[in-house]
């Protein structure tokens, strides 16, 4: 084999090695943390206020069974009307997100069932409202099974 052919061997080699590198990168998913990541950061001083607002009462806790996550909510909340929502949010994976609304018995005690939920590491995203105020809080937790 003379030096001519190992040239083109050479270049031959180098384009399938670039041609593979494209389409492996075109097949990779890329996660946003939000679609709508504009709008939320003009939002973001409200979640500011609504952390120094949580910050003042009891903390919220969350706690695990068998079966269930539990969200427990500040102890001055017990009985009064909270409104708001709790985003699960999975930073590995958008798909296992979960977003739902925040559903306090009057215990104080919101219960999701781990069936919901795939086994792995999020943060809960708690943003509430009672007696015209509103909170936030993030707690980071691992879904065990």
């Amino acid at each position: 084999m003379n030096w001519g052919h190992k040239i083109t061997i050479v270049f031959i080699g180098f384009a399938l090695l670039i041609g593979t590198m494209v389409y492996k990168c075109t097949q990779q998913q890329y996660d946003l943390v939000s679609e709508d990541y504009y709008v939320q950061e003009l939002k973001y001083q409200d979640k500011i206020d609504g952390s120094k607002q949580a910050a003042a009462i009891s903390p919220v806790t969350i706690a695990q069974t068998a079966s269930e996550v539990i969200i427990k909510m500040p102890g001055e909340l017990k009985g009064e009307a909270v409104e708001g929502e709790v985003w699960l949010y999975c930073a590995s994976k958008a798909a296992d997100d979960v977003k739902l609304p925040l559903n306090v018995g009057y215990d104080g005690m919101m219960h999701i069932n781990k069936n919901k939920i795939v086994g792995s590491n999020y943060i809960a995203k708690i943003t509430w409202s009672s007696d015209n105020q509103k909170y936030y809080k993030e707690l980071p937790f691992i879904v065990s099974r």
